[in-house]
């Protein structure tokens, strides 16, 4: 019988896991196949592994990795997915924004062919307008600028199969945009539509700080495009710097020069300087990538593991890179 594992990443989630637990478990007794769930514990601070614990110990599909430390959310679900050994696996946030009751819809179409069946949402209820609008205009940005098609409106909720989980256990890159490695892969991917829900219980981690970094650690991962926009920005800058001078030029030389020319030379000098911060600060964004990878680093170790099945003993294993 095929075999699933549902990877849930989780951070701070204690208030939230029981009841998407439950819901969870309802969902795979109806499946046709073999199911267990991995929660991987992203370092919280609150009795998030406490919580997992219990459920483990209460329900021999339930499994548990605990991160030595908060590593982020790409490195909680590259650490479940590394450690999904099943014919499928489906990742999805515990926070019941995205229902479990979706599952079966996803497990058909992995059935039916395809490697990667993603979840599109079609509603995203419970979100202010201005987190709507943000996201699509990230969404349509990646589309426009990623040589990769990133599909609009998808978080990281899907299903991978075992020729999609090796592969993506190839990429080891240290600065990590899951949503984008997903679709890097390639092979048959299709789309599942359903309605985002508001969440549960808890808080969301994801402030417009973090949303931002995310924003640009998916662009600069995926496209050299703000490079190339700072070289044609540098570029109209000197033409129009080169057009002004012409002008300032002439000028001078049909009607004298009066020395008047300070507000337009403060301009001149405070375009220029932004525009070639501008380009610096895109370069350092790069360049602060490159270093990153070069230290090769792992990308998370691992405090305690629970495997499914088994005694609440813990177990320790050490770091994947």
């Amino acid at each position: 019988m095929p075999q699933l594992t549902v990877v849930v990443p989780a951070y701070n989630e204690a208030a939230v896991l029981e009841a998407f637990h439950q819901r969870l478990a309802a969902v795979l007794d109806t499946l046709p196949l073999d199911a267990d769930v991995l929660y991987v514990d992203d370092g919280s601070r609150d009795g998030t592994w406490a919580v997992i614990a219990t459920l483990a110990g209460r329900d021999p599909r339930c499994g548990g990795l605990k991160l030595s430390r908060n590593f982020g959310k790409e490195a909680a679900l590259t650490a479940g997915l590394d450690h999904a050994d099943a014919d499928a696996a489906v990742v999805i946030d515990a926070d019941l924004q995205d229902p479990p009751e979706l599952i079966p819809e996803l497990v058909a179409q992995w059935q039916a062919g395809h490697d990667v069946v993603y979840a599109t949402r079609s509603a995203r209820a419970g979100e202010s307008g201005l987190k709507r609008l943000t996201a699509a205009a990230f969404y349509r940005t990646m589309e426009r600028l990623s040589d990769t098609p990133v599909p609009r409106d998808t978080g990281d909720f899907r299903l991978l199969s075992r020729r999609a989980l090796d592969a993506l256990r190839q990429l080891r890159e240290r600065q990590r945009f899951m949503k984008g490695l997903f679709a890097w892969i390639g092979y048959r991917q299709t789309a599942v539509h359903y309605q985002r829900t508001p969440r549960q219980a808890g808080r969301s981690k994801w402030n417009y700080w973090r949303l931002t970094q995310l924003a640009i650690e998916g662009i600069t991962s995926f496209s050299t495009a703000p490079l190339k926009l700072a070289t044609w920005t540098g570029l109209a800058a000197a033409l129009l710097a080169f057009v002004y001078g012409l002008w300032v030029l002439g000028k001078a030389m049909l009607y004298g020069d009066p020395v008047h020319g300070y507000p337009s030379l403060m301009v001149v000098i405070l375009f220029l300087g932004g525009v070639q911060l501008l380009a610096l600060g895109v370069i350092g964004e790069y360049l602060g990538r490159s270093y990153a990878e070069s230290k090769q680093r792992p990308l998370y170790f691992v405090e305690e593991r629970r495997p499914a099945g088994t005694a609440s003993r813990p177990s320790h294993a050490a770091a994947l890179d």
